[in-house]
C-alpha cells in the first residue's frame, strides 16, 4: 500500500515595496496597470466609473497624484463609490487630489 503525505505550504501574497523589488517600473506600465486595476475593482459600477476615470485621465496626472490614486484604490469599491455619490464624506485623510479629480470628472460628465 501506498503512503499518501500532505504537503502544507503557507501563502502569503507577493508585495512589491522599493526594498524587495530591483525592478523600476516605467510610468507607461505604471498607468496601465492603474486602469486595469480601476477596471476590475470588483462591482460593476465602480469597474465603469474608476475604469472609465483611469483611460481619461490617468495619462495626465503627475506621479504624486498617481500614489495617490493607487491609495484610493487601496480603500475599495464601497468606501469610494460612497464618497464620488456624496453618500457620506472622506476622512482628512483620504481627501486627496486623485479623489478631487475623480469627483471632478464625475461632475463634469452628469
Amino acid at each position: 500500500m501506498r503512503s499518501r503525505s500532505l504537503l502544507i505550504v503557507e501563502w502569503a501574497p507577493l508585495q512589491m515595496t522599493d526594498q524587495n523589488s530591483t525592478a523600476v517600473e516605467s510610468r507607461e506600465n505604471r498607468i496601465r496597470r492603474l486602469i486595469y486595476r480601476s477596471s476590475y475593482t470588483g462591482t460593476k459600477e465602480t469597474d465603469t466609473l474608476l475604469g472609465e476615470f483611469a483611460r481619461d485621465v490617468l495619462p495626465n496626472l503627475d506621479d504624486a497624484v498617481l500614489d495617490d490614486y493607487e491609495a484610493l484604490l487601496d480603500f475599495g469599491d464601497p468606501a469610494i463609490w460612497s464618497w464620488v455619490s456624496g453618500q457620506s464624506q472622506p476622512p482628512a485623510n483620504v481627501s486627496n487630489l486623485a479623489l478631487d479629480h475623480l469627483i471632478a470628472w464625475c461632475l463634469s460628465r452628469s
